[in-house]
């Protein structure tokens, strides 16, 4: 998977936050007949964490097989620990990545659902409450969080059903015969009809073979890009490359515009305003969200090119931790993910050139300072990161 393998005739279905995408999800796996394959970052105890879990089990109870792999820091040890002990009692094989970092400090930050290889969800929705803050217990936010998953239904399903089923071999030990098992199972590629063809790619960031897949996969779109790029990030602290590729695209006259979430974490928020001068002087638009906790990772290049997915604009998502993004080729795709886009924009405060030209020094100096601490830790914990 180092490059994009396009592939026609899916369905491709944006569903926007959790009140769209937990419905779809409940209804999938109610339907599921023989297997299903869940991975989540955050997996909480709260109704929307117990809707979820409920639907699993009810479908492990009717003989479906069932495989749920949570990331050990995303769900937390204790919460991981006690979700764990309700899924073996309700028949639900169950692992999580990486437990005391045993394996590094790598993350699995995916977000993958396949309900008997017929659909797919891929996206960056976590199992939690829209409403709660994700990093702060009991926090109510504003408004829902803002966050974006798509639904799949086509040939790519078999290509994230094989990446999913290897992520669950990578994150435990099997015996011999439950690998071959799994492999035959692998084998079997369904039927699947298709109501509006889209070509999509399905693309993964891991430490092996795909350490700058998802990087490449935008700085291609950014250098092909003639109108337009909208993109929207919770954090953004990219590399040197990403933040070229923006520059040159806005140089030569492509319109730019950057939705950053801000409020959540003070370091991150100073990384952030390190690079907002020199965006602004190359013709970028940058416009923070605060309206709620922004929590969307999805770009729009173009009238064509869309992605929705895990990863963010930062050295942790780019290169360190595991994501998993869709690309879509296809206008009417693309239309409606811009339409939300552009709706963020308007909910969001547009960053002025002269906001930062009079700042003091002391603030100026913090900024850079941040940069330079995130720059030194990014360059000891993630190999290309510039």
């Amino acid at each position: 998977m180092r490059h994009l393998s396009f592939v026609d005739n899916n369905d491709v279905t944006l569903l926007e936050s959790g009140t769209a995408f937990f419905p779809a999800l409940v209804a999938a796996i109610d339907a599921a007949q023989y297997d299903i394959l869940f991975e989540t970052y955050i997996f909480a105890e709260d109704p929307t964490g117990e809707l979820v879990r409920d639907a699993l089990i009810r479908a492990a109870g009717r003989g479906v097989k069932v495989r749920v792999l949570v990331d050990w820091i995303g769900t937390e040890h204790r919460t991981a620990k006690r979700l764990g002990g309700i899924f073996l009692r309700g028949g639900v094989h169950y692992r999580v990545f990486n437990p005391w970092c045993k394996r590094g400090i790598a993350r699995s930050h995916r977000k993958i659902a396949v309900i008997d290889r017929a659909i797919a969800f891929v996206g960056g929705i976590n199992v939690n409450d829209d409403w709660l803050c994700d990093h702060a217990e009991h926090k109510r936010l504003a408004a829902p969080r803002w966050d974006f998953t798509v639904q799949v239904r086509g040939p790519l399903v078999a290509q994230i059903h094989d990446e999913a089923q290897g992520q669950w071999l990578r994150a435990g030990h099997l015996k011999f015969r439950q690998r071959i098992e799994l492999f035959k199972e692998m084998r079997k590629k369904p039927v699947q009809s298709c109501e509006f063809p889209a070509k999509a790619a399905f693309v993964v960031r891991d430490n092996l073979r795909n350490r700058s897949t998802i990087q490449r996969a935008y700085l291609q779109a950014l250098g092909r890009a003639k109108d337009s790029v909208l993109l929207a990030t919770p954090y953004f602290a990219p590399g040197r490359k990403f933040r070229k590729a923006l520059a040159h695209a806005a140089r030569r006259g492509v319109k730019v515009t950057l939705l950053i979430g801000v409020g959540e974490f003070v370091i991150q928020d100073m990384v952030a305003h390190s690079f907002y001068p020199k965006l602004l002087a190359d013709g970028i638009k940058v416009v923070e969200y605060q309206k709620t906790q922004l929590h969307a990772k999805v770009a729009v290049v173009d009238d064509d090119w869309a992605t929705v997915g895990s990863s963010n604009c930062d050295g942790l998502s780019l290169f360190l931790n595991q994501e998993a993004n869709v690309v879509v080729l296809d206008e009417r795709f693309a239309a409606t993910m811009r339409a939300h886009i552009e709706r963020g924009i308007a909910d969001g405060v547009p960053v002025r050139a002269e906001d930062y030209a009079h700042i003091g020094w002391f603030r100026r100096a913090s900024y850079g300072f941040a940069y330079m601490v995130y720059k030194l830790v990014m360059r000891i914990f993630a190999i290309g990161y510039a």
